[in-house]
């Protein structure tokens, strides 16, 4: 069974920048990606980005050009770097291990995730 522990988020203006990590722990063969889900008050749970285990990531829509997925297997962790950011990124971010093929699917329990919030 894999958790996952995010940190990072916080409070931060409009056009400004926030990295988010999140530490794995344990193990599981079937895993081959690594994504980062936000949640929004009142909206459903969006994937945002995913990395796989040979390092093609794809992005969201709404976050290309901005945000930034990156892993680091020696630690178990992934990234997510957000730049320019907008009030509209407002969300709890969690992330996932999960399995890619074709498209990405969350395997691991959701954790609680961080709070990002952008003023205007």
């Amino acid at each position: 069974q894999v958790h996952m522990v995010e940190s990072g988020g916080g409070l931060v203006q409009a056009g400004g920048s926030l990295r988010l990590s999140c530490a794995a722990s344990g193990s599981a063969s079937v895993i081959n990606a690594m994504g980062w889900y936000r949640q929004a008050p009142g909206k459903q749970r969006e994937l945002v980005a995913h990395i796989t285990v040979g390092g093609s990531t794809d992005y969201a829509y709404s976050v290309k050009g901005r945000f930034t997925i990156a892993r680091d297997d020696a630690k178990n962790a992934v990234y997510l770097q957000m730049n320019s950011l907008r009030p509209e990124d407002t969300a709890v971010y969690y992330c996932s291990a999960g399995w890619f093929h074709g498209s990405y699917h969350p395997l691991t329990n959701w954790g609680q995730g961080t709070q990002v919030t952008v003023s205007p």
